[in-house]
């Protein structure tokens, strides 16, 4: 597992940020973490985009969870069954919004110690023999923010904030008088994401602050442009067999 996580992870980012900042101008570390974000935002945008359409067509569904819920609010089976056709008929998945999380997880760790080691001392079996390796690198973005220290105002309250508009875009709302267990959880969510993303931010290396600004600035922007095609799918009513009705977002025809 170390072999896997040292030679698939570690070794190839570590010399992708080794390469951008020896190419960038002024060999500007922040510079390179800006690019080396946008390059892994790229490579997992496929992945990313199916979460997001999920995410558009949960939040279009929420209204019609509501019903389905207060339909069997005296029967929580029926309603667990009833909620997972749903979703099966719509072809999504509570938890789809987790595993652009789940993969940004060990890259977050894995440029944790990345940075320990280039700040630090960076061990040269670790660099491919076509990469220079230089003798020192500099820790400053555009000349005066260290990105080995943490930073404690402006790129947390900035992740914190950005973190705060995504949760916003994507968290689907019931707005009913009484929400669900789930809908509880998201209005939670809304305000704690953003505060535990402070929290952190506040505490590690800003060269990772960075990172998770980038990327999500990425993210509301993917976001943005998912929403654009909202114009694209209605929601029909489907009846199944017994005459019993189900709700389904489907693609426009013209």
């Amino acid at each position: 597992m170390v072999y896997i996580w040292n030679e698939f992870l570690i070794k190839p980012l570590l010399n992708l940020l080794l390469f951008l900042y020896n190419n960038v101008p002024g060999h500007d570390l922040g510079i390179a973490i800006i690019i080396i974000t946008i390059i892994i935002r790229v490579v997992v945008l496929p992945l990313s985009l199916k979460s997001s359409r999920a995410q558009r067509k949960m939040k279009k569904l929420a209204p019609e969870l509501a019903i389905l819920k207060e339909r069997h609010k005296s029967d929580q089976q029926a309603f667990a069954k009833a909620q997972m056709e749903f979703y099966k008929h719509n072809g999504v998945s509570p938890i789809s919004s987790c595993l652009p999380v789940l993969i940004q997880l060990p890259i977050l760790l894995a440029l944790y110690q990345i940075f320990r080691e280039v700040l630090t001392k960076i061990n040269p079996a670790q660099v491919y023999s076509f990469i220079h390796l230089p003798e020192k690198i500099s820790p400053t973005f555009l000349g005066f923010l260290d990105l080995s220290k943490p930073e404690k105002f402006v790129l947390p309250v900035l992740a914190a904030g950005l973190q705060y508009v995504l949760a916003i875009m994507t968290t689907p709302i019931d707005k009913s008088k009484n929400p669900s267990t789930e809908q509880k959880m998201n209005r939670q969510m809304i305000f704690l994401m953003p505060l535990m993303t402070l929290f952190f931010a506040v505490s590690l290396p800003s060269g990772l602050t960075l990172y998770w600004v980038v990327g999500t600035l990425f993210s509301i922007g993917q976001q943005v442009i998912v929403d654009r095609e909202k114009n694209k799918e209605v929601v029909v009513r489907v009846k199944k067999a017994g005459g019993e009705e189900i709700i389904v977002v489907e693609e426009k025809r013209d």
